[in-house]
């Protein structure tokens, strides 16, 4: 055996141990097993450096084992990545960028006067066959001819497109193409001004120039562009057609909530609802109805807000205590309640303070005098002139004597005013009268008496024949009853099949005396009492 054939013999089974190496992992002993599960608990807690990719970049130790591990038949070397966890390359479809496009037209310096081998036979062009061709079909081709040979067009290229890229709307537009209207309407206006100048000379020439045409060269040029102001801004347009509201527009005058408060531990401003719930002066001491702008809930709470919030809270409380009402269910019959127990409330209050003040005493110190003579002020208006006198606001007061016609009994501002009824002892204010008009109205008072009387009999007399004409139909109705029942008695003792058709049914709507009887007639067969009704 030759030295080369050893060799051979011994690197063979080398190589095939090596093979089996890299394709079946070697098993790891106990201590690297614990060795390497500390390491992955020091990495996790921070201790020890993360592990790096082949790429450089850290791998994450809380990734679990199953998604780190590389399989056997991807990399044998096991080394550590997750590039088998990302997209990978091959597999991947290659999109088109977003600046490629189908081209238009055809290619310049193109032109060619020879028919070339597999052009078209209609039009000489190499982009395309004869039965694809556009052309209008010669009667001696251009492959016989050789004249008037088409140029080539572009060869479309397959472009394949991503989502954005199919519905990418601006994709193959050309800006360039977007000057050529710049310059037209460049060339307009340049053609204006021309003959605007030309006009002007005419007119100079003549002059006939007039203040008028001064205006017109002071104002805008004729392609009527109009400034801001000019413009019919939204929510300031009154013509009822073209109207246009914007949501929340505020007058500039006004000042923003933000501004009302810079201290940044104010008031809270929310910025997307544009709300301000509190009070943006409450540290500065001012009173709520003194400032112009308080707070969102400060709106809240005006009106009826507070007696509603009362009302509901009386009705959990009721709940609670076994009343069966609900706000939004029976809210009349808890606003009646609510009403008798702010009533009741009240007279609870003014007898416990009359019980306490019969017991303890104190009253004269409740009679307290009024406000205005506790601080010398009323809230009259009075106005007076430069010199004291009194101009508007109260009647001049007249001058009263010590005699016993200006004495005024019962704060009286007229001592005829007052006449005292001997009868009765009430007083009662009224103008004095002569015998004739007392007269009148004694017989003016008979008259209504006299009538209150009549009145009074007709009401009587109708309301006794109306009680007699129910009653009266009351006892028809109950006859009527018996004779009904005993017929329903006699029917339901017939056999079902020879009972006539609809013979207990009726149509017709029963009146108010026919169900009084019927109530009246009716068997009741949960009343204790109904085994004696026939007795």
């Amino acid at each position: 055996m030759s030295a080369a054939a050893v060799d051979a013999a011994n690197a063979a089974p080398l190589s095939g141990s090596k093979e089996m190496s890299l394709e079946e992992p070697k098993k790891m002993t106990r201590e690297d097993w614990r060795k390497k599960k500390e390491l992955e608990e020091q990495r996790k807690l921070g201790n020890a450096p993360a592990e790096v990719d082949e790429e450089g970049k850290d791998i994450n130790p809380h990734i679990p084992q199953y998604i780190s591990s590389v399989p056997w038949y991807i990399d044998p070397s096991k080394r550590p990545t997750l590039k088998h966890q990302r997209p990978q390359p091959e597999k991947q479809k290659q999109y088109s960028s977003s600046g490629e496009w189908y081209k238009r037209g055809v290619k310049e310096n193109s032109i060619t006067t020879k028919y070339r081998k597999g052009a078209c036979e209609n039009c000489g062009a190499m982009t395309h066959k004869k039965k694809d061709c556009f052309e209008r079909p010669r009667r001696v081709g251009a492959k016989f001819t050789g004249t008037n040979i088409a140029p080539d067009e572009h060869v479309q290229p397959q472009l394949m497109f991503d989502y954005d890229g199919k519905r990418d709307r601006w994709n193959g537009y050309n800006p360039e193409e977007h000057m050529k209207i710049v310059e037209e309407y460049a060339k307009v206006d340049l053609a204006k001004r021309t003959l605007k100048a030309q006009k002007l000379q005419e007119e100079l020439a003549s002059g006939k120039l007039v203040e008028q045409a001064e205006k017109d060269h002071n104002s805008e040029d004729e392609d009527e562009d109009k400034y801001a102001d000019d413009i019919d801004m939204p929510g300031q347009n009154f013509d009822s057609k073209r109207r246009i509201t914007v949501r929340n527009l505020r007058i500039r005058e006004d000042i923003a909530k933000y501004l009302r408060n810079l201290d940044p531990n104010s008031a809270y401003y929310d910025p997307k609802t544009r709300a301000m719930r509190e009070n943006p002066y409450a540290n500065a001491g001012k009173n709520p109805d003194e400032v112009s702008y308080a707070g969102d809930n400060f709106v809240r709470y005006t009106g009826d807000t507070i007696s509603m919030a009362q009302t509901q809270l009386f009705a959990w409380e009721a709940y609670d205590k076994g009343s069966e009402v609900h706000l939004q269910a029976d809210p009349t019959k808890l606003e009646l309640l609510y009403k008798s127990f702010k009533v009741k409330k009240e007279d609870f209050k003014e007898q416990q303070k009359e019980s306490i003040l019969e017991k303890y005493g104190g009253q004269e110190h409740l009679d307290a005098p009024p406000a205005e003579l506790l601080l010398a002020q009323t809230e009259d208006y009075v106005e007076y002139s430069r010199h004291g006198t009194v101009i508007k606001g109260q009647e001049r007061a007249v001058a009263c004597s010590k005699y016993e016609e200006d004495v005024k009994i019962n704060n009286h501002t007229n001592s005829e005013e007052c006449i005292i009824n001997d009868a009765t002892g009430e007083e009662s204010v009224k103008k004095p009268q002569t015998l004739m008009e007392m007269h009148q109205e004694k017989l003016k008072e008979e008259k209504k008496k006299k009538k209150k009387k009549k009145r009074k009999h007709r009401k009587s007399s109708s309301e006794s024949d109306e009680e007699e004409k129910k009653h009266e139909k009351l006892k028809k109705a109950l006859n009527a009853e018996e004779a009904r029942l005993l017929h329903v008695k006699e029917i339901m003792q017939i056999d079902e099949r020879k009972r006539p058709y609809n013979s207990i049914y009726e149509t017709r709507e029963p009146t108010e005396e026919e169900m009084e009887a019927y109530r009246m007639k009716r068997q009741r067969p949960d009343d204790p009492m109904a085994s004696f009704l026939g007795q």
